[in-house]
């Protein structure tokens, strides 16, 4: 019985249950059993008793050591749990660390095709920008190119030799600048539209546009483009008016009583002569 340490308690327990029995039942007949022999029932009993401690120190060690062995067991579960805790909270975050990659990735991706989206359309946007002011350009050019006139379309054909040399065959052109003028200074500052002039003087679009841009590069008129009935067109106005032989007639020098003793450095001279200066004064009232 003292060799089994490793039995249970519970076994041990009714072990030492018996031997209480045993003991028990030894005192008894001890009592009624006087004339026994006392030495050898004292040595039962000692041994009996020995026995009983044997067993219940065997049942305390044992029961301390289930103790421990309980505690111990309890300490592995207490560690085992907190290990599968700290295991799952490990996994837990690492998921939700790879979650929030995943997220900051998916993000970062969403990010770059905004991104690319956002370049895509503004480049398509500038591209229709682009195109609508190619189309607003040309419209611009075509609206431009409507509104320029015969003279202007002339203007960019011809060289400016062609246009200062412009000549009419068998006509004295000195003649007909001086008729266009005096015609063209008629009208003062109000001016009168080309067409009507050409009319005038019979001349066709083509020579008289030519002649009104020789007589604008000579500095003899000035062209004011219009919108006459819905056509773009141009008003003659005189600048200067060339000079005639009426006002040459009304010169004071060809009736001066003095003209004889007339000079640049003598006392009289054209340069303080007061009715040359009046001569010219009224004569640049009528040219203006």
């Amino acid at each position: 019985m003292i060799k089994k340490e490793k039995g249970s308690s519970d076994e041990l327990k009714k072990e030492l249950e018996v031997s209480k029995a045993k003991l028990a039942l030894l005192n008894k007949k001890s009592i009624h059993s006087v004339k026994a022999k006392p030495k050898k029932k004292e040595a039962k009993k000692k041994t009996e008793v020995k026995k009983l401690k044997t067993k219940k120190t065997e049942a305390s060690k044992l029961e301390v050591r289930n103790t421990e062995a309980k505690k111990k067991a309890e300490a592995k579960k207490k560690a085992e749990a907190k290990k599968k805790a700290a295991k799952k909270k490990a996994e837990a975050k690492k998921k939700a660390a790879k979650k929030k990659a995943e997220a900051k990735k998916k993000a970062a991706k969403k990010k770059v095709e905004a991104k690319k989206k956002a370049e895509a359309k503004k480049k398509a946007e500038a591209k229709k920008k682009e195109e609508a002011k190619k189309k607003e350009e040309e419209a611009k050019k075509k609206e431009e190119e409507a509104k320029k006139t015969y003279e202007e379309l002339l203007e960019e054909q011809l060289t400016e030799e062609e246009i200062t040399g412009f000549q009419i065959d068998k006509t004295d052109m000195d003649r007909l600048s001086n008729k266009v003028c005096e015609i063209v200074a008629g009208y003062e500052t109000e001016g009168m539209f080309q067409s009507e002039l050409w009319k005038k003087l019979k001349l066709s679009s083509r020579d008289g546009s030519r002649l009104a841009l020789k007589l604008e590069r000579m500095g003899m008129i000035s062209r004011e483009k219009i919108l006459e009935n819905g056509r773009w067109t141009y008003k003659l106005i005189i600048k200067r008016s060339p000079v005639s032989t009426s006002s040459l007639e009304g010169a004071p020098c060809l009736t001066c009583p003095v003209e004889a003793r007339c000079s640049i450095d003598g006392e009289i001279s054209p340069k303080t002569c007061k009715l040359i200066d009046n001569w010219v004064r009224i004569e640049s009232k009528h040219s203006n």
